[in-house]
């Protein structure tokens, strides 16, 4: 018997799922639930479990990325976890390739695979492969890069909203990588980066994976989402934060970009209250929710179980279990 965030799980282990092996991905915005229900899925298969989430990969930052307990990672193995040190990039590329490493490792245990996230640039690699644009410029994200630091983010973001509206839509205003990326796109090839991406609209679900997705009504995920936050900073995700920048310290570019992260360090700089970096993390997370549900209407496939506030995590469990057909 195992407890994951409130929830107790037990173990329930069937032949049939042990010997079909299947691959199952779940997704769905922040805070819907999915790492609860692919805990339990993967607790009554005897499955693994591949983080798909660009923020999990970093050892050290635990609250703010709302990684899964200690007890729940012992008792299930989870993989694509504290993978990298914060100071370090990571990149779609590597994720694939460690994903694909994991996959063909759980799959010679004879255990099935239960991908789990809502990191979209990360699930479109895994599920249809990696976006072929145009190769790096570095003159370009250079330049692209001083006028950041000059002009300022957001100016540059609202560059990328004139030209390719439904990349800017997808892309978080803070993530200055994807921006950056998105602009030298369209400046080396001419065509914004949502048209080259034609790839990842299949008409069909990826081949090899059983697709379901976790949805709940905006209303009752925004509320999960401040309920979120506020525990996070209850657990210590201002110590966190201090521990990852303590001693001169310093996060790389991508890890301080990370919604929770990024508005702690303006606390702790002295730009903000802390009452109003909370606050910040819940309007960012609330955004990065809505952008979510935007990108994850691009993936066909998805057998989506809508879900209400008071419905138990036993019976989304039994509905998970219902529509995947195991």
């Amino acid at each position: 018997m195992i407890k994951y965030g409130g929830i107790i799980s037990h173990r329930v282990f069937g032949a049939k799922q042990i010997m079909n092996q299947p691959m199952i991905f779940i997704l769905g915005t922040t805070a819907c639930g999915k790492g609860r229900l692919a805990f339990c899925l993967a607790e009554k298969l005897r499955a693994e479990i591949i983080s798909v989430d660009s923020m999990k990969v970093y050892r050290g930052m635990d609250i703010g990325t709302a990684k899964p307990p200690p007890a729940a990672r012992e008792a299930v193995r989870h993989h694509l976890i504290d993978v990298v040190e914060p100071s370090q990039s990571f990149s779609a590329g590597l994720f694939v390739e460690l994903a694909n490493k994991a996959v063909d490792q759980i799959k010679s245990r004879g255990r099935p695979v239960i991908a789990v996230g809502g990191t979209a640039l990360y699930i479109k690699a895994l599920l249809y492969g990696l976006f072929e644009g145009p190769p790096a410029d570095e003159s370009v994200r250079r330049r692209l890069s001083a006028e950041a630091r000059t002009e300022g983010l957001e100016a540059v973001y609202g560059r990328l909203k004139l030209v390719d509206p439904a990349a800017a839509g997808r892309i978080h205003p803070n993530d200055q990588r994807r921006i950056i990326r998105a602009l030298e796109v369209y400046e080396l090839s001419g065509s914004p980066i949502s048209q080259l991406q034609k790839q990842f609209d299949s008409a069909g679900g990826p081949a090899g994976w059983k697709m379901i997705g976790l949805r709940r009504q905006r209303n009752d995920n925004n509320a999960r989402i401040n309920s979120r936050v506020r525990s996070m900073v209850e657990a210590g995700l201002v110590d966190e934060v201090k521990a990852l920048t303590a001693g001169g310290k310093r996060l790389g570019r991508q890890a301080a970009a990370a919604i929770g992260y990024a508005e702690i360090i303006e606390h702790l700089r002295g730009r903000v209250s802390l009452e109003e970096s909370v606050e910040k993390i819940k309007i960012n997370t609330r955004r990065l929710a809505k952008q979510q549900r935007t990108w994850f209407k691009r993936f066909a496939g998805v057998s989506w179980l809508d879900v209400e506030p008071d419905t138990p995590d036993d019976t989304v469990l039994e509905m998970a279990v219902g529509r995947l057909g195991i």
